[in-house]
């Protein structure tokens, strides 16, 4: 018979103390680089206007199906017609809040950019919104980021935008939920062109699992830490192959 050892409640809380102490420093340098970021409240007013219009835009959008345009049914005609009358004006709305640089209004006419334009043309289009976005503090296009904006995912400017997210989470509080196209900490899976959307806590797990990949010497680290805030799936999955 063979007799597994299994450490104690002692050993266990040393564990834990232990992990903890490891993660401090870290965290520590993390939220010491708060960013001086002042949102123009007429920018806020345009962000806001646009936001019903896109939630408006995203009930009559719910099928990617090319027959969408094409089909002679009445009800799919009119959905079209709701949505090519809503989705203009938010784009614009959030255009104007682009011009004075509205970093929620960067990514959401971001996250337009990569739902509507052909693959080849959303970095041009994407990127330059989603870093100024995401140099502002706001987590969510570092998802974005990593998938369509080469060679600055990979940039030293990439990893410091990430590192300063955690401190700026007070001024975007209340900007929350925001949709995303993958959260890979979910444990759900969207379909077609539907959207996931994520509480200010689901992107700051991202950001830390986004770390991860970036600084090998503290990964797991930092992906204890995107499980701790939100038992962020991918990153237990790495843990468990380690």
């Amino acid at each position: 018979m063979t007799i597994v050892a299994t450490p104690s409640r002692p050993a266990l809380r040393g564990i834990r103390v232990l992990r903890a102490a490891c993660l401090l420093p870290l965290l520590t340098t993390l939220g010491a680089q708060a960013l001086d970021v002042r949102i123009d409240p007429h920018a806020d007013l345009l962000y806001r206007q646009a936001l019903p219009l896109l939630e408006q835009a995203d009930r009559t959008d719910d099928s990617p199906s090319p027959l969408r345009t094409a089909s002679n049914d009445p009800e799919l005609s009119r959905q079209g017609q709701a949505m090519a009358r809503t989705l203009p004006t938010a784009v614009a709305l959030l255009e104007k809040s682009v011009a004075l640089n509205h970093p929620v209004a960067q990514y959401r006419l971001a996250l337009y950019y990569t739902t509507y334009l052909p693959a080849a043309q959303i970095p041009d289009a994407a990127c330059p919104l989603l870093e100024a976005s995401l140099q502002q503090g706001f987590a969510p296009p570092a998802l974005a980021i990593a998938r369509w904006c080469p060679p600055y995912n990979a940039s030293p400017a990439y990893r410091q935008a990430l590192e300063a997210v955690p401190s700026m989470a007070t001024l975007y509080a209340a900007y929350y939920p925001q949709p995303a196209t993958r959260l890979a900490c979910s444990r759900s899976r969207p379909q077609g062109l539907e959207m996931q959307w994520g509480r200010q806590r689901d992107y700051q797990a991202e950001v830390y699992r986004l770390l991860g990949d970036l600084d090998p010497q503290q990964r797991q680290a930092l992906l204890h830490k995107a499980v701790e805030i939100n038992g962020c799936v991918t990153a237990q999955q790495h843990l468990s192959n380690r």
